[in-house]
């Protein structure tokens, strides 16, 4: 069977303070853009969107099912948010996206990603798979859903590791409920 390599570079602003981490984009036919949670039915850029300006619809393309690919990464620039996925190497084991079918061929090397962005402080998870696999490469305990722990990498930085609910929809959460989920995160970054 085989296998499909990430096809995006990690998006690493200077400024990132988080790093929020999926599994693994769809097949690009499922793309509405060439960059991070580009599925259209995925609702992240929903929440972000209803989080920050109150418009679920923000980053959408007015008349199309898309999002505008430079407005988000503008908006992710802006407050230091990078985007990556915990799996550089998959295998699908099913023709969809579902992480349920995605077996992690190659882990993301975490460690080095996140010596890229030395003002980082924050990990976010967006779904189990990706939860499973921080877990998995700090020995860590898993948070509750919405909740976080606290961890120690390279021995002397401290991270707050999230776990929030997948934005995908087969994930059954309406979409105001997810962003409360979500909204949880921004008091713990000042």
């Amino acid at each position: 069977m085989e296998t499909e390599r990430h096809p995006f570079e990690p998006f690493l602003p200077e400024n990132a303070r988080i790093l929020f981490l999926g599994s693994f984009p769809p097949q690009p036919k499922r793309w509405s853009m060439p960059f991070y949670y580009p599925n259209w039915n995925n609702d992240f850029w929903r929440v972000m969107g209803l989080l920050f300006f109150a418009d679920k619809d923000h980053f959408a393309v007015p008349g199309q099912k898309r999002f505008d690919q430079v407005r988000v990464e503008a908006f992710c620039r802006e407050q230091g948010l990078a985007l990556y996925d915990t799996a550089c190497e998959v295998r699908r084991l099913q023709d969809n996206a579902s992480d349920k079918f995605l077996e992690v061929v190659t882990p993301t090397d975490l460690p080095a990603l996140l010596a890229c962005i030395p003002e980082c402080r924050t990990l976010v998870t967006t779904g189990q798979k990706a939860t499973d696999v921080i877990v998995g490469t700090f020995g860590c305990a898993e948070p509750p859903v919405g909740g976080h722990v606290e961890i120690v990498i390279d021995g002397c930085r401290p991270l707050s590791f999230w776990r929030m609910p997948s934005t995908s929809r087969a994930y059954p959460l309406a979409l105001e409920r997810k962003a409360v989920f979500y909204r949880r995160l921004w008091p713990h970054l000042t």
